[in-house]
């Protein structure tokens, strides 16, 4: 992961607009900040995101759409998929 998109703190500057680079930053907020067995609420997964940048609802929609987390049909439950392809939508079983 590319440190120029981090500050010193730690949080993220902004959100990549090149899908690319996007891609690989949410791969790596996927893999450091959820577990893959575990499934979350969506308040877990705003107060996680929330630790990296303060645009969390544009975050969490990109991991979604990217295919790092899948969500319930209702949005209430959050799971990570670890190797799923870029741009699939999986739901939680």
């Amino acid at each position: 992961m590319t440190t120029d998109l981090f500050a010193a703190d730690g949080r993220l500057k902004a959100i990549p607009r090149r899908p690319a680079r996007r891609a690989a930053l949410l791969d790596h907020l996927a893999a450091t900040l959820f577990e893959p067995t575990r499934v979350y609420s969506e308040r877990e997964v705003n107060e996680a995101l929330k630790t990296v940048h303060e645009d969390f609802p544009a975050l969490r929609r990109y991991l979604v759409i990217g295919g790092q987390l899948a969500r319930t049909k209702d949005g209430s439950a959050y799971r990570r998929q670890p190797g799923a392809p870029a741009g699939a939508t999986p739901a939680v079983a």
